[in-house]
């Protein structure tokens, strides 16, 4: 069965990282979670006319928009990271957390971005980017039993 994005849910850990305490960030709209890998050229001669590449190191970054919601607990905790150049450890699900299947990449991210939109007619929202950082803990694709 197919998935909806609106079953997809953006945590932050406010726990420990071998103990986490996975809160949702409610106020969260869409989210892009995009997956790369940098590639290396090895192609030859003998690869009869055709370019070879293989992958080297996956990029990921978290692109989202929310509601500015000053106050609401996963708000301030983005806009601070941001702010304080700090980082914070996200996990970004297809489903909710409890549900077994349930997967997505876990990291330890930088808010690189966190820009506000004010249109007429709108709710103020805030576009968000997260990536990946510099961490005790590298990123690993979580997958729940």
């Amino acid at each position: 069965m197919a998935l909806l994005g609106m079953q997809a849910v953006v945590y932050r850990n406010t726990g420990t990282y071998v103990s986490p305490t996975w809160v949702a960030i409610s106020s969260v709209k869409d989210v892009t979670l995009q997956l790369e890998a940098a590639t290396f050229d090895v192609s030859k001669r003998g690869n009869n006319g055709w370019r070879a590449e293989v992958a080297t190191l996956k990029t990921a970054t978290i692109e989202g928009n929310m509601i500015w919601l000053p106050g609401d607990a996963g708000f301030e905790a983005l806009k601070d990271a941001f702010l304080a150049n700090g980082s914070i450890e996200l996990l970004v699900l297809d489903q909710p957390i409890a549900t077994s299947g349930a997967q997505g990449l876990r990291a330890t991210c930088m808010v690189t971005n966190f820009s506000r939109n004010e249109q007429l007619e709108e709710a103020i929202t805030v576009d968000f980017t997260a990536k990946p950082t510099d961490a005790v803990n590298a990123p690993i694709w979580h997958e729940v039993a």
